[in-house]
């Protein structure tokens, strides 16, 4: 029989390439599946070491080693990522969950709760909401707020939203609706957020096999320069007026696209105001717009 501490080599070295030392990231992609498999916290594979696992569990293990080998995502492997201190579910459907959005998770709620405390009741929407991160997190970091939309083209992201939304139990709160960009909310809002696809294809050559063969193109990709949806979001929002005087818009947005967006947010909106929030990297993360 296999004991934990043997699958655990095994699966590493597997990954690294039989690489004699067990260490790194391709170690910790090991405890995850097997912790997976045997429905246990990383905690119980380093108490009980020595504990055997069944041949059904060390098969299984090794399936998920050989899926992995072949850079399919750990988060699609397990079926869930955490992001906010929470676990979501994710597939195939959707975009894994990145770190780097918690960022407007914070710009967000400084300004909900600046209204909340004010004694306004916000209406809040996430564009590209894909599974349901963004509107799910503001609803249970925000109690007092009693609706958000939650807007996808993606009929089957949406799945996947309504999935977490029921995990979490905010379903009465968080509205799901199908359309394209703004055209899927019936009036216009207060607060908008959107973190929707800003990498252009140009970068495709470059991008990690883990990304570019397994997560979905549609939630990644938007043009050559990655501008094609933000620049479009920014148009919509100033042809038909879906956000109310003084509200605020927060856009996640890529590396370089601070200076073209902003020339655009200009011509669109002279008397706005314009902000960019970099992330703890160092890099424009976000764009924020309020306008007058």
């Amino acid at each position: 029989m296999t004991t934990i501490r043997e699958a655990l080599l095994r699966g590493t070295q597997r990954l690294r390439g039989e690489s004699e030392h067990a260490q790194g990231s391709e170690r910790l992609d090991a405890q995850i599946l097997l912790g997976h498999v045997l429905d246990e916290p990383r905690t119980t594979l380093y108490a009980y070491p020595e504990r055997e696992l069944s041949a059904e569990d060390e098969e299984r293990f090794m399936a998920l080693i050989e899926r992995r080998v072949r850079h399919e995502p750990v988060a699609y492997l397990v079926g869930q990522k955490e992001f906010y201190g929470r676990e979501f579910f994710v597939d195939a459907r959707v975009l894994i969950p990145r770190p780097e959005t918690e960022l407007l998770i914070e710009t967000a709620l400084t300004e909900i709760r600046s209204r909340l405390d004010a004694g306004q009741t916000p209406l809040v929407a996430d564009i590209g909401a894909g599974s349901g991160i963004i509107p799910i997190t503001l609803a249970l970091e925000e109690p007092r707020l009693p609706l958000l939309y939650a807007c996808d083209i993606s009929p089957e992201a949406l799945e996947v939203a309504l999935i977490n939304c029921q995990r979490h139990g905010v379903e009465e709160r968080v509205t799901l609706r199908q359309g394209d960009l703004l055209q899927a909310l019936p009036h216009p809002v207060d607060i908008l957020v959107a973190n929707l696809p800003y990498v252009g294809t140009d970068e495709l050559p470059q991008m990690a096999p883990d990304v570019s063969e397994y997560e979905p193109h549609l939630a990644l990709f938007s043009g050559p320069e990655g501008l094609g949806l933000l620049t479009r979001l920014c148009y919509q929002m100033s042809e038909r007026a879906m956000l109310k005087p003084g509200g605020l818009c927060v856009l996640e947005i890529g590396y370089l696209q601070q200076e073209p967006l902003t020339n655009l947010l200009r011509t669109l909106w002279a008397q706005a105001t314009i902000t960019c929030i970099r992330d703890y990297a160092g890099w424009d993360r976000l764009l924020c717009i309020r306008l007058s």
